[in-house]
């Protein structure tokens, strides 16, 4: 736990004195949820539409900083001392919870930002607020793994997006459908399916990419 704690906090000091990947991911967000409003307007798209539209918005902003995550200790040259120094499973958890943490901060920004644009109602906040906590566990846990993998990669930003998309692809399809019934529903139930989906994909992929990322980090 000293270790998992001493790398966040390692990572948010680092974060706070660039701040790369919390202008990346705001940044993303921003430009994406304007162009989209002016495409399509916010009284024209259906329920359907606007819960799909969330969370691509989500998908490909939280996909620009990520992978920061990594890419940063083989820029800096300081990948080769923290395996030296950690456990790989104290490595991977220590970022886990710092890409976590990114990932509340981009939606503390882009929930109400998107509820005010694309004026999407919402009527189970129950169902939508346990849909994005569940959901940032599978999101996280997937990229941050993704992240190791593709660190040594020439071509590091091409490479995450396409690599993340069909392993995350499970919490988009459950998150798109439970938000879609957080609009159209107040009934927790009718969401049961999705969130129980989303919360055995979190639970895989963490228990996961903890197993195999000794193989992945040494590699």
């Amino acid at each position: 736990m000293k270790q998992i704690w001493l790398i966040f906090l390692k990572d948010i000091q680092q974060e706070f004195k660039t701040r790369y990947a919390i202008n990346a991911i705001m940044l993303f967000a921003i430009v994406t949820l304007s162009a989209v409003s002016f495409s399509i307007g916010a009284y024209t798209a259906t329920t359907r539409v606007l819960a799909a539209l969330f969370w691509i918005i989500l998908f490909f902003s939280s996909m620009s900083g990520l992978s920061h995550i990594f890419i940063r200790e083989e820029e800096t040259q300081t990948a080769d001392t923290l395996k030296l120094v950690a456990r790989p499973s104290s490595i991977y958890l220590g970022k886990f919870f710092f890409n976590l943490i990114l990932l509340i901060l981009l939606e503390v920004i882009l929930i109400p930002l998107f509820i005010a644009i694309m004026n999407f109602k919402v009527v189970s906040f129950q169902i939508f607020l346990l849909t994005m906590f569940i959901g940032n566990f599978g999101l996280a846990g997937g990229g941050t793994m993704v992240a190791a993998i593709i660190s040594k990669a020439s071509t590091k930003g091409a490479l995450f997006t396409v690599l993340s998309f069909p392993i995350l692809l499970p919490v988009l399809i459950s998150g798109i459908s439970a938000t879609r019934k957080a609009a159209e529903s107040v009934k927790l139930m009718d969401a049961q399916n999705e969130l129980q989906a989303l919360l055995a994909y979190g639970v895989i992929i963490i228990v996961a990419s903890i197993l195999l990322f000794d193989f992945v980090w040494n590699e």
